[in-house]
């Protein structure tokens, strides 16, 4: 007999297929704990590298550090660096999304070293690397020194940050870190459940973040801010857009009912940058006049500000390139997939759901 799901059920939402201490997200509440703490307030108080170390810690059951974690970063850094020659070439010719890809699956075991280190550690330098080869320069040296934010903006700019954009970038390398059942974590999990390595599963997730309903969102940001162009054309421009029914990018959430927390962690890191000189875009006033506009046409349930939005004009302001923040979303998302996938690997099981066959049966005749 044909059982017929609702949409809801087809989606899997809210379909727990897994135990974890990693994160927990309460869409109702507009609720994001990562590794035992508040979003806002971890990334208040914690650098990536600590962040990082808490979520590895929970996923392996046994304590690591924040020192240990930074200095395994630094040399996992210098190694992607030295295997660029090996990496690269076949990235020729890609876009950077897809570069990235193909290096991520490029990536392989060292004897003796932690995996969760090679693969975390390698993201920024691979993601520097095509972002300077796509600007006709050679790839920039790692410094394993240097916090891994701070390394981070220096491959992809080629000069030493100035501190409050380091301030800002790790404030968004910890909001975005972790996430709960998201679809790449998702895919992740799926692929360390079969007792695939690391690499596997952390090249799935990536492939997952790529679609513009998950990592490919916050360049559309910036391309509806390039549309409206002036602060006079907002209210015709939105108003018109949602005339149409066009979906405006940055707000609405497929989980949170209110507004996603992480937006205001990273609204907050924006209004630092700005209050210290950054010339930022006209965002704000964007934002406000959206919410309002939604607000008026859907009273009941609008939609709010999800993290997209502020995550383009934060990456903007940080002179990253549009076409290389999928693969920036992907070096903060790598210490939760990597995390995720070794807790599968210690504490689940083979995920392997049903489904609901709606196809014509055989004919019980025979004829």
């Amino acid at each position: 007999m044909n059982i017929h799901l609702t949409k809801s059920q087809i989606g899997l939402d809210g379909v727990p297929a897994a135990e974890t201490v990693l994160s927990h997200v309460d869409g109702e509440r507009g609720e994001l704990i990562i590794a035992g703490e508040h979003v806002a307030d971890l990334a208040a108080r914690s650098s990536f590298e600590g962040v990082t170390a808490r979520l590895w810690s929970g996923a392996t059951g046994r304590t690591i550090g924040e020192a240990d974690v930074r200095k395994g970063l630094g040399a996992a850094r210098e190694r992607a660096f030295a295997r660029l020659p090996e990496l690269l070439p076949a990235t020729r010719g890609m876009s950077i999304v897809d570069g990235f890809r193909a290096a991520i699956a490029g990536l392989r075991a060292e004897s003796g070293l932690d995996h969760e280190a090679t693969i975390v550690g390698a993201c920024p330098v691979i993601a520097g690397a095509l972002v300077q080869r796509a600007k006709g320069s050679e790839p920039v040296a790692p410094d394993s020194n240097l916090s891994h934010a701070s390394d981070t903006l220096a491959m992809l700019r080629g000069a030493r940050p100035a501190p409050r954009e380091v301030t800002a970038l790790d404030a968004y390398l910890v909001t975005v870190c972790d996430h709960g059942m998201n679809a790449s974590t998702f895919t992740t999990r799926v692929v360390a459940s079969t007792q695939a390595d690391l690499f596997a599963a952390v090249t799935a997730g990536y492939c997952a973040l790529t679609g513009p309903l998950h990592g490919g969102a916050p360049e559309p940001v910036l391309e509806m801010l390039d549309a409206i162009g002036t602060r006079e054309r907002i209210q015709p421009w939105v108003d018109d857009a949602l005339s149409r029914g066009e979906r405006l990018m940055g707000f609405g959430h497929r989980v949170y009912r209110v507004r996603d927390p992480r937006a205001d962690v990273l609204k907050a890191a924006i209004e630092r940058l700005a209050a210290e000189g950054a010339n930022l875009p006209f965002a704000g006033e964007v934002e406000a006049y959206i919410r309002d506009a939604l607000k008026r046409k859907n009273p009941d349930r609008p939609l709010e500000t999800n993290v997209e939005f502020f995550t383009a004009i934060l990456l903007d302001a940080l002179d990253i390139p549009r076409q290389a923040f999928t693969p920036i979303f992907a070096v903060a998302r790598a210490a939760g997939w990597t995390a995720h996938a070794r807790e599968q690997q210690r504490t689940g099981r083979l995920i392997r759901p049903s489904s609901s066959y709606v196809g014509r049966m055989p004919d019980p005749s025979g004829g």
